[in-house]
């Protein structure tokens, strides 16, 4: 729905005057839907909300998406080709595995400063109980994401017997507390400032 590697899932709003595509108009709700995401938990927000910000009526919307879960499950969808895209680009661009680590940490908070909805989005997915097909989709998302962490551990020198598990554990959850305190701050962009500091205490943990 979106050309790989664009920045954000982000296009202009438009207005029920302006006819587009259906793939676009679908690429234009789901954006919308992220962008309100970014705002508020998604459990608040409605069909008529995102129909509002992208300027079709709730009837328009249903067209292309029967239900708001629909919606949701077409952002992750987005999520899981373009953010594993991104870091896979980022750990090929390094020279060694432990540059690789950095540039994958870096490239993942670019990508939720850039798209603030998103991490709200898998925090509220994750906490629905029964087996949801967004709740899949994330959970997939989250095991490709080790796989990817796992392989470039096992790459680089390490602190000899380092539980591997453990440390892509760790990556991911330095990621997630950074998020969780952008979002009580209400500045993503702290996250890039805080970052570094974060991610050289990590590398002190797992280096010799």
């Amino acid at each position: 729905m979106i050309s790989k590697y664009s920045n954000t899932y982000q296009i202009p709003v438009t207005t029920t005057q302006t006819r587009f595509p259906t793939q676009a108009r679908q690429a234009l709700i789901v954006a919308a839907a992220i962008r309100q995401a970014a705002q508020r938990s998604p459990a608040l927000i409605t069909t008529s909300d995102i129909a509002a910000e992208v300027g079709v009526t709730q009837g328009a919307l249903f067209k292309h998406f029967p239900t708001k879960d629909a919606i949701w499950l077409a952002a992750i969808s987005w999520v899981s080709q373009e953010l594993p895209a991104r870091l896979e680009e980022a750990a090929n661009s390094a020279s060694s595995p432990l540059q690789a680590l950095r540039a994958v940490f870096d490239a993942h908070i670019d990508f939720v400063v850039a798209n603030g909805g998103v991490p709200r989005l898998i925090f509220h997915e994750l906490q629905q109980p029964g087996d949801r097909a967004v709740k899949r989709q994330v959970q997939a998302l989250l095991h490709g994401y080790q796989q990817l962490l796992l392989r470039l551990l096992g790459a680089a020198q390490l602190r000899q017997g380092l539980d591997h598990g453990a440390a892509a554990m760790l990556f991911v959850g330095i990621i997630q507390g950074l998020v969780m305190q952008s979002m009580v701050s209400g500045d993503s962009n702290a996250m890039k400032s805080q970052s570094g500091p974060v991610f050289n205490i990590y590398l002190q943990g797992i280096c010799p």
